[in-house]
């Protein structure tokens, strides 16, 4: 089918979890149907939507009952298999964000590699495949260095810091002995974040900087739009926009960065997808990130993401999720919850956006 995709049509999605949640209820307001493939039964995102095929991602009858069903396919997470994407563009159904902008992001050796050649900078690493690869590289990165999995991770698993070169095998040890990234430390006065998409026709758009604040290596506050200057915007714009554009990609990127508090950005990592940084825009902005994902995946014209008030996320993790009531009686509260079933603790149950005007 031609591109802009016309109401009616299906948007494929990869992942049942609450961005696949998010991108459907947005899919289904401008009149486009979904179809959820995930391997997981009673998935949050498969509530909202048309059709649910449970199924492990690699399943050949699954991906082909999907492409037949879909116009388009998109992912919620970016750990879905690469063959998987390969598969369905096999099959003849258009995949976005592109093979591309995946296979960089699943590994972080390539996606720092990547990102310097883009001109955004990073911080120095080095890849590891041995505690002697470590020690040799400590020189050149310094201590204290992040060690990381090359693969997977998130919320802070799956790394380790090295404070001494003595620790360099037992570091390696915890987070499981497998390929992985010697990062140095950025010595950033605080973490910014930028979402941004482009659309089929090379549009870009892009919202205003947050500011984010992690526990445990887990996000839990997000104030946007930052306090920032309009150059150290300009910076952020011009990152993205390098990295979209190497990429040749459609749909919505969240780019998280360090300031180093001299106008200097750092990008930390990329995110092919809507991010949680991004939820403020829900309640923030005319046109959210979950729209403005649909629109670029489908083809339509991007949205304006000028924000219309200030806002403050909190990430609801396990328990909190229970003070449902007292969250929805505050006037200045948006809740947000992902319908999800037992809260266990650090479990991500929802978010509340608490909106100030301009």
């Amino acid at each position: 089918m031609p591109f802009p995709l016309p109401p009616g049509s299906t948007i494929g999605i990869l992942g049942g979890g609450q961005l696949g949640r998010m991108l459907a209820l947005s899919a289904a307001r401008l009149g486009l149907d979904v179809v959820i493939l995930t391997p997981d039964e009673g998935s949050p995102a498969s509530r909202v939507s048309r059709e649910t095929i449970v199924a492990a991602y690699d399943d050949p009858d699954a991906l082909a009952r999907l492409a037949a069903l879909a116009d388009v396919v998109t992912y919620e997470f970016e750990n879905v298999p690469a063959a998987t994407v390969e598969t369905l563009n096999r099959l003849g159904v258009p995949t976005a964000p592109g093979p591309l902008a995946l296979a960089v992001a699943q590994d972080r050796v390539e996606e720092k590699t990547f990102l310097n050649a883009a001109n955004a900078p990073t911080v120095a690493f080095a890849p590891i495949d041995s505690a002697a690869d470590i020690e040799a590289a400590l020189p050149r990165v310094g201590l204290p260095a992040l060690l990381k999995t090359r693969r997977e991770g998130y919320d802070g698993k799956g790394q380790a810091w090295i404070r001494d070169a003595s620790e360099a095998a037992g570091a390696l040890t915890s987070v499981g002995g497998v390929a992985s990234i010697l990062e140095a430390r950025a010595a950033f006065v605080r973490e910014l974040s930028i979402i941004a998409a482009r659309g089929r026709d090379g549009q870009t758009a892009f919202y205003p900087l947050s500011e984010n604040v992690h526990e445990g290596g887990v996000l839990r506050t997000t104030y946007a739009p930052a306090k920032v200057t309009p150059a150290l915007q300009a910076e952020a714009e011009r990152i993205a926009g390098e990295v979209l554009g190497r990429l040749d990609y459609v749909g919505v990127m969240g780019i998280e960065l360090f300031d180093l508090g001299d106008g200097t950005l750092l990008v930390n990592e990329i995110a092919p997808r809507v991010h949680n940084t991004g939820h403020w825009t829900q309640d923030g902005c005319e046109v959210d990130q979950f729209e403005q994902h649909i629109r670029a995946v489908a083809g339509w014209p991007l949205g304006d993401t000028t924000p219309a008030v200030s806002v403050e996320m909190t990430n609801l993790l396990g328990d909190e999720v229970l003070d449902w009531a007292a969250l929805a009686a505050d006037p200045a509260a948006r809740l947000h919850l992902y319908g999800k079933g037992e809260p266990r603790p650090g479990r991500k149950m929802g978010h509340v956006n608490r909106v100030k005007r301009l």
